[in-house]
């Protein structure tokens, strides 16, 4: 038997999926998470990978991500474990740049041919996303993401917590700022993870990518979830 309400919950679905794929196509500014989404690893794992204690910080990872600890207490307790000096973040980068995730760039390159603005926001930290910016062309006053601080010596200091990216609802906080700041009338937010989702809105849309890794509470509550970044370039060469 079908019952009535649950056809019009599927007509609303419908409804709404295609909302969100005609504000994609629209789209005056389209902000994208970094970490599993632009590339494909955890820029945090791998540094605390790199300084030996992986493990410890995955795990945490993984419950900043599903939402169970808000996002600024999982990053102090992580980068308490982690500590990592100047130098180790730069060899790093040197010896295990950021992958980018297969059809990034050309994504990213049709945006830019259509002049809609791309943004880089982040909880991740500013070394490694600006790395990521430089390769795709995206300009580094378009990205906000976290800065860590050190010591004369290049020991570790903390982070900078004035960053809106270091709380947990701080990619809604950058969006606000940038509708506010360039008066974007659709602003897209493209994620893998719950700080992502949380930031629609402020942000007209929201879709989630599974492409590197797929968290279950985000696929449930995305109106479009993608796994691949050759489904938005379908979608945009329908205009």
């Amino acid at each position: 038997v079908s019952w009535p309400w649950t056809q019009n919950i599927d007509v609303f679905i419908m409804t709404t999926l295609s909302q969100t794929k005609e504000i994609f196509r629209r789209a005056d500014a389209v902000c994208f998470d970094v970490d599993s989404t632009v590339i494909r690893e955890e820029g945090i794992d791998e540094l605390a990978k790199f300084c030996g204690v992986g493990d410890a910080v995955t795990e945490m990872t993984r419950k900043a991500m599903g939402g169970s600890v808000t996002f600024k207490t999982a990053l102090t307790e992580r980068l308490s474990i982690i500590r990592c000096s100047r130098e180790q973040v730069n060899k790093l980068i040197t010896d295990h740049p950021p992958q980018l995730t297969a059809g990034i760039k050309e994504l990213v390159d049709t945006l830019h041919q259509r002049n809609v603005k791309v943004f880089l926001v982040s909880g991740g930290f500013r070394c490694i996303v600006e790395h990521v910016s430089t390769q795709l062309n995206i300009p580094l006053h378009h990205v906000y993401a976290n800065r860590l601080k050190f010591y004369f010596n290049g020991e570790y200091a903390g982070f900078d917590e004035t960053q809106p990216t270091s709380e947990s609802n701080g990619k809604g906080k950058v969006i606000s700022m940038l509708k506010e700041k360039h008066g974007f009338k659709n602003v897209v937010m493209i994620g893998d993870g719950a700080t992502d989702l949380e930031a629609c809105p402020p942000a007209n849309a929201f879709i989630g990518f599974g492409g590197n890794v797929v968290r279950q509470q985000v696929k449930e509550r995305s109106l479009w979830y993608v796994t691949s970044f050759g489904e938005l370039l379908k979608e945009l060469e329908k205009i």
